[in-house]
């Protein structure tokens, strides 16, 4: 069991900002798999709630991966910042796939770097 947090590597925001973010996706992530199945979630955080954050180059490679996602019925998250600080309201920052199955999660993301 695991959640993969996809960033954006073309964005220039600072590290506080990123980490946010990636919190923001973990946590919608988790909402959205606990109301789909609480079987898999629960089985995830008896696990030790396994998290890896990768990346990808740009917003149309991160559409298409939570399109990928949608279709294949994984839970998934797209976050947009609210244009406070760093950048524009609205962009997309992250993508939580997951918790899901590990051979589930892996078919989506397992192809991507690590950030």
């Amino acid at each position: 069991m695991k959640q993969v947090i996809v960033v954006r590597s073309d964005l220039k925001i600072g590290k506080g900002k990123l980490s946010a973010h990636v919190a923001h996706a973990s946590l919608e992530g988790y909402k959205l798999a606990k109301a789909k199945d609480a079987e898999i979630v629960g089985e995830w955080e008896r696990e030790g709630q396994k998290k890896v954050v990768v990346k990808v180059k740009d917003e149309a490679e991160m559409l298409e991966l939570y399109e990928q996602a949608k279709r294949a019925r994984v839970p998934c998250a797209l976050i947009r910042d609210a244009g406070l600080t760093q950048i524009a309201p609205g962009t997309i920052t992250a993508l939580a796939v997951g918790p899901w199955t590990d051979a589930e999660v892996d078919r989506l993301t397992g192809h991507l770097k690590l950030l």
